[in-house]
C-alpha cells in the first residue's frame, strides 16, 4: 500500500484533530510526530506529518514544511493538504502563508484555497471574514491569544502581507451556487494572477462543495473539516481503498492523567468544571523559572494510584501576560512545556498509560518527552479530537491531544470515559 494523501500539521493537536476527522472515512490513516528519521515503511493511504512550526521563525518553519513534504513524496503521495487552526492562528510574517507559498513552488502549484471553516466546532467564513461562533475572529477570545493574537477578522488581509503572490476570494455567493460555479471562479482567478484564494464557508454542505470543487487540486490549505469529505470522493474513483472497519482499540491500564497547558477560553471551563474530580497543582511559571520542577514532580509521586490527576498552567489573560511580561513570551511558554513534559515522563514511570493533553505547545512538548513517533487514530472524543494509540518501547499509551478551544466544557471526564467504552 502507497500513499494517496500526504498531509502537514502546524502543530500536534491540529494534526489530531485532521487525523480523526479524515479517519471518519474508514480510510487507514497514520500519524506521524516529528518528520520520520526513515524513508517510508507501511504508509497507510492518508499519511500525516505533525510538525511544531506554528510561531517558529519563518524560515525555519518551510525548511521543517518543505522536508515533511520529501517524505510523503518517497511514501508515494499525490495529493497534499496544509493543516492549520481553525481560527488562522499566526502573525503578520506568517507561518501559514510562507510554508504555503513554498509548498506551492516545490509541487509547481499554481493556485491553491485557504479554508480554515470548522462549522461543527463554530467557525465559519462568510464575505472572507472568519467567525468563531457569532462574533467575528477579532473579538473573540483570540484577541487575547498568548502567541498568536489576532487583531483582524478578514483572511484576506491577514494572508496578504503573509505571501507574494496575488490574494483572492471566493464567497459564499458562488460557493452556494456549486462545484461547477467554484471551479469556474477558481480558473477565472488564475487567469488574473490570483494565487491564493479564500474560500467562505458557513455550513458542512459548503465544505462538501468545495471538497468536489478542489478535489484534483495538487495542493489544498485550510482546518481538518474541509480535507474531511476527501476521502470519500477519491473512493468513488478509486483512488483511495473502500473503507475498512477499524480495528479494536488495544488494551491500555486504567490509570490516567490530565495534562493542561492551554490557556484559551474553553480550556479555562474545561480545567474549572474537572476542579474536585482529582487532585490538582497549579503550574505559575514565575515558581517555575525560581524553583524548577521539583515541587510538582514531587506533588505527582506523592498523589494516590487511584486518582487521576490535573497538572495546568491555564489561567486568566491578564495572569498571563504579567508572566510573559517578567519573564517574556518564549520562556515562559518553555518552562511550562518543559514542566508538563517532566511530568509525562514521570507519569508514565509510575504505571500511568492514559494522557489527555490541552493546547498544542504542550502537546508536541508531551509526545516529544514521551518518545511517540507515530500515533494510530481511535474513536472520536469531540469533533476534531481522537483518542490516539502509540508504541513507546514496549508498551502502548493513548493520548488525547486536544486543541486549546475544541471541546465541551466537560471535556476531560468525557474523554476518559470514551476510552472506556470505546
Amino acid at each position: 500500500m502507497t500513499t494517496f494523501l500526504g498531509c502537514i500539521a502546524d502543530d500536534f493537536t491540529g494534526a489530531s484533530d485532521l487525523a480523526g476527522l479524515l479517519a471518519r472515512s474508514g480510510v487507514r490513516v497514520s500519524l506521524r510526530i516529528g518528520i520520520p528519521d526513515a524513508p517510508p515503511t507501511d504508509p497507510a493511504a492518508v499519511e500525516i506529518v505533525a510538525l511544531k512550526i506554528r510561531t517558529e521563525p519563518v524560515e525555519d518553519a518551510i525548511s521543517q514544511a518543505r522536508a515533511a513534504l520529501d517524505w510523503l513524496r518517497k511514501a508515494g503521495a499525490q495529493r497534499f493538504f496544509w493543516k492549520y487552526c481553525s481560527t488562522f492562528d499566526s502573525t503578520p510574517q506568517g507561518n501559514i502563508g510562507p510554508v504555503a507559498e513554498a509548498l506551492m513552488a516545490d509541487l509547481d502549484c499554481p493556485q491553491t484555497i485557504y479554508c480554515p471553516a470548522f462549522p461543527e466546532n463554530g467557525r465559519s467564513i462568510f464575505m472572507g471574514h472568519l467567525f468563531v461562533g457569532e462574533h467575528p475572529l477579532n473579538e473573540s477570545p483570540m484577541k487575547d491569544h498568548p502567541l498568536t493574537p489576532m487583531r483582524d477578522s478578514s483572511l484576506v488581509r491577514l494572508l496578504t502581507p503573509q505571501v507574494t503572490g496575488r490574494v483572492g476570494l471566493a464567497n459564499r455567493l458562488c460557493v452556494a451556487q456549486g462545484a461547477e460555479a467554484l471551479k469556474a471562479r477558481l480558473r477565472t482567478l488564475e487567469a488574473e494572477g490570483v494565487a491564493h484564494v479564500v474560500v467562505d464557508a458557513v455550513a458542512d454542505e459548503d465544505l462538501s462543495l468545495i471538497a468536489e470543487a478542489c478535489q484534483d487540486m495538487t495542493l489544498m490549505t485550510g482546518g481538518s473539516a474541509v480535507a474531511m469529505p476527501l476521502p470519500a470522493l477519491w473512493a468513488q474513483d478509486s483512488a483511495l481503498p473502500d473503507p475498512v472497519r477499524a480495528d479494536a482499540p488495544p488494551a491500555i491500564g486504567p490509570r490516567a492523567i490530565v495534562l493542561s497547558g492551554s490557556c484559551s477560553a474553553m480550556t479555562r471551563a474545561q480545567v474549572a468544571a474537572y476542579h474536585g474530580k482529582g487532585p490538582e497543582f497549579r503550574l505559575d511559571p514565575m515558581a517555575l523559572a525560581e524553583d524548577g520542577t521539583g515541587p510538582v514532580l514531587d506533588w505527582l509521586k506523592a498523589q494516590p494510584k487511584d486518582a487521576t490527576p490535573l497538572i495546568y498552567a491555564t489561567a486568566e489573560p491578564d495572569a498571563v501576560r504579567a508572566a510573559q511580561d517578567k519573564l517574556g513570551v518564549a520562556r515562559a511558554g518553555a518552562l511550562v512545556e518543559d514542566a508538563l513534559a517532566q511530568a509525562a515522563v514521570a507519569a508514565k514511570a509510575s504505571g500511568i498509560r492514559r494522557f489527555v493533553v490541552a493546547g498544542g505547545e504542550s502537546s508536541g512538548a508531551v509526545t516529544s518527552a514521551l518518545g511517540v513517533t507515530r500515533l494510530e487514530i481511535g474513536t472520536e472524543i469531540a469533533p476534531g479530537v481522537p483518542w490516539c494509540f502509540a508504541r513507546t518501547g514496549d508498551e502502548t499509551i493513548a493520548l488525547a491531544l486536544k486543541s486549546g478551544n475544541f471541546g465541551a466544557e466537560n471535556f476531560f471526564a468525557e474523554a476518559l470515559d470514551r476510552l472506556e467504552v470505546a
